[in-house]
C-alpha cells in the first residue's frame, strides 16, 4: 500500500500546527525542509490557506500558487517529469498533487469557506501534466524567464479566469469566511478518498448526473435568492424611511410640552 492518505494527513497536521502557533500563540515559525522547495512549499502554502481567507478565493489561490510554488522554485519539471519518458526517475514525486489533495480535504471539512470548487482543483492538476500552458513548465522562475514563456505560451490562470463561472463553489459564503482561520481535524478518520478525481474515468464510480450542470443550477439559484434578499432589504429601508419621515411630520404638528412652555412670554 502507498499510505497515500496517511501522507496527506501528516502534511495537514503539520500545517495545522503551524497555523496554531501563528494564530493562537502569536509566535513566528521557521519552516524549512532539506532542500526548501518541496515540503516547505506544501506546509507554508497550506498554512496560508488556513489563516487567510483571501487565499481561499479563486484569484487568491492563484496568487498563492504563484508565490509559494512557482516563484519559490519548486522543481515542477523534475517532480512531474514533463516530456521525459524515464518513469523510474528518482526525482519524480507527486509533491504538488499532495498539496492539492490537502486543499480538497480541507474543503470537505469546510464546504462554505472556499470560493472555488473541486473541478477547479482537478483542472489545475490536469494541466500540471498536460503541458498545454506555460504556468508549470520548467524548474524555476529564471528558466521560465530565459525561455520567454510569458510571450510564447498562455497562462493557465487566464484560461480559468475566462471561464470563471464553472469553477465557483455555490456553497461559498464570503461574509462568514472573512478573516476566519480554519483548523481542520488532521486525523486519518477524517481523511477521504478523492473519488471524483482519482476515479472519474471509472464508469462504475462516476456520478449519474453532471456535477458541472448541478453546480451551474445551484449558482443560478443562489443568484436568484440573493436578488430576492437584496430586494427585500431595499423595501425594508424604504419602509423605515417613510415611517421616519411620518413620525417627524407628526412631531412638527404636535409640539412637545416643553416646546409650548418655551413659546410662552412671561
Amino acid at each position: 500500500a502507498t499510505h497515500w492518505l496517511d501522507h496527506v494527513k501528516q502534511i495537514l497536521a503539520g500545517a495545522v500546527k503551524i497555523a496554531d502557533k501563528v494564530e493562537n500563540h502569536k509566535t513566528s515559525v521557521v519552516v524549512h525542509c532539506s532542500d526548501g522547495w518541496d515540503r516547505t512549499a506544501q506546509l507554508t502554502s497550506l498554512t496560508m490557506l488556513l489563516l487567510d481567507s483571501h487565499y481561499r478565493t479563486l484569484r487568491g489561490f492563484q496568487v498563492l500558487v504563484e508565490k509559494e510554488w512557482l516563484s519559490f522554485g519548486h522543481k515542477f519539471n523534475h517532480r512531474v517529469g514533463q516530456g521525459d519518458d524515464k518513469h523510474n526517475d528518482p526525482d519524480r514525486s507527486p509533491v504538488f498533487l499532495q498539496f492539492i489533495d490537502c486543499v480538497w480535504q480541507v474543503s470537505q471539512q469546510f464546504p462554505n469557506a472556499f470560493e472555488f470548487n473541486d473541478y477547479f482543483l482537478s483542472t489545475v492538476l490536469d494541466h500540471l501534466y498536460s503541458c498545454l500552458f506555460g504556468t508549470f513548465l520548467y524548474n524555476s522562475e529564471k528558466e521560465r524567464r530565459d525561455n520567454k514563456l510569458s510571450t510564447r505560451t498562455q497562462s493557465l490562470w487566464s484560461f480559468i479566469n475566462s471561464k470563471r463561472a464553472i469553477f465557483l463553489n455555490p456553497m461559498y459564503c464570503a461574509p462568514l469566511d472573512h478573516k476566519v482561520a480554519l483548523f481542520p481535524v488532521a486525523s486519518i478518520r477524517y481523511m477521504k478518498f478523492w473519488k471524483s478525481y482519482y476515479c472519474r474515468w471509472n464508469p462504475r464510480m462516476r456520478p449519474q448526473d453532471s456535477v458541472h450542470l448541478r453546480h451551474a443550477q445551484l449558482l443560478s439559484l443562489k443568484d436568484q435568492l440573493q436578488a430576492k434578499v437584496d430586494l427585500l432589504n431595499k423595501e425594508l429601508e424604504n419602509k423605515a424611511g417613510r415611517e421616519g419621515a411620518g413620525s417627524r411630520r407628526q412631531d412638527n404638528h404636535n409640539p412637545s410640552l416643553s416646546a409650548r412652555f418655551e413659546s410662552i412670554n412671561i
